[in-house]
């Protein structure tokens, strides 16, 4: 899982690839050192919010590296974007993988000065149904991914004194929410991560943000819906999905002013800011809820 792809931004359809058994991407040592402001990797980026992020970045001249898993899926994402856009296949749960991929994108493109951690999923489901296989598929993505990541690239930015390391957590890692038993502690550990982080690296000049999206119109909150209990379904039923590109809009002006705490909407910010307190008021709007669906069956 180490095939790479490069999109140069004067030859749009010039797709070249490398991977282990030697097939070579052509010298653009050249071409990715000038074309932009930063190197930016962005893993889950080739869908989704990580794939707004990267589009936003690369148009704005940054030099952009996509990771995930889908070969094909990258390809078409990044054919789609403006701008210096390399692409690398890899598993953000397996470390070792993650560290060849990333080194191969230095090589190419220069020390990340901005990582993006969006690869992530939620599986929902009725604590007492869901399989322990669940919990750990959860914390191995949602967390170990994002902490794979960010162990890769934080050397170099404490070598170098700056960068901006930005992981996505969820609005679920502010409250726990019925139906989120999985995910939910999953985000948390994102979150308290990045608090961490944000204290200790600080003095090393390297700026630590945390994203909270609300629901978005994206491929995987679609499959998260199949699959959600009716009484999860019915507490999100009343908020209206954003679109990824306002979410990613937000992120690179928290980006941009350093921020730590990144929300996108007024609703998950004022949680954000108010969650202790807001807690049990929460904690009764969904209580009523599941009792209303508990009565209907």
């Amino acid at each position: 899982m180490d095939d790479t792809l490069d999109r140069r931004p004067d030859a749009a359809s010039v797709w070249e690839y490398q991977d282990r058994a030697g097939r070579p991407i052509p010298d653009c040592s050249t071409v990715s050192r000038v074309s932009g402001q930063r190197h930016a990797i962005v893993t889950g980026g080739s869908r989704g919010l990580g794939r707004s992020i990267a589009a936003l970045l690369a148009a704005r001249g940054d030099r952009v590296s996509l990771i995930a898993r889908d070969l094909a899926q990258l390809q078409e994402s990044a054919s789609s974007m403006r701008g210096h856009v390399r692409c690398a296949v890899a598993d953000v749960t397996d470390r070792a993988e993650l560290d060849h991929v990333v080194a191969g994108l230095v090589d190419q493109s220069g020390p990340c000065d901005v990582l993006v951690a969006a690869a992530g999923a939620a599986e929902p489901g009725y604590f007492a149904q869901l399989g322990d296989d669940v919990f750990r598929r959860q914390i191995e993505l949602n967390y170990f991914g994002v902490l794979n990541a960010v162990r890769t690239v934080t050397p170099s930015m404490i070598e170098r004194r700056t960068g901006s390391l930005i992981a996505v957590a969820s609005a679920a890692a502010l409250v726990g929410v019925f139906g989120y038993s999985a995910y939910a502690p999953s985000k948390f550990a994102v979150r308290g991560l990045m608090e961490v982080l944000r204290c200790e690296l600080k003095p090393q000049g390297i700026h630590v943000a945390c994203v909270f999206p609300p629901d978005m119109d994206t491929p995987g909150f679609a499959a998260e819906n199949l699959t959600k209990p009716e009484e999860c379904a019915r507490i999100s039923s009343g908020i209206k999905p954003r679109h990824p590109d306002d979410v990613a809009r937000a992120v690179l002006r928290g980006l941009d002013r350093r921020r730590f705490m990144i929300t996108a909407d007024p609703q998950t910010a004022l949680l954000a800011r108010a969650a202790g307190i807001l807690s049990p008021v929460l904690h009764r709007v969904i209580d009523r809820t599941v009792n209303d669906v508990s009565g209907a069956t």
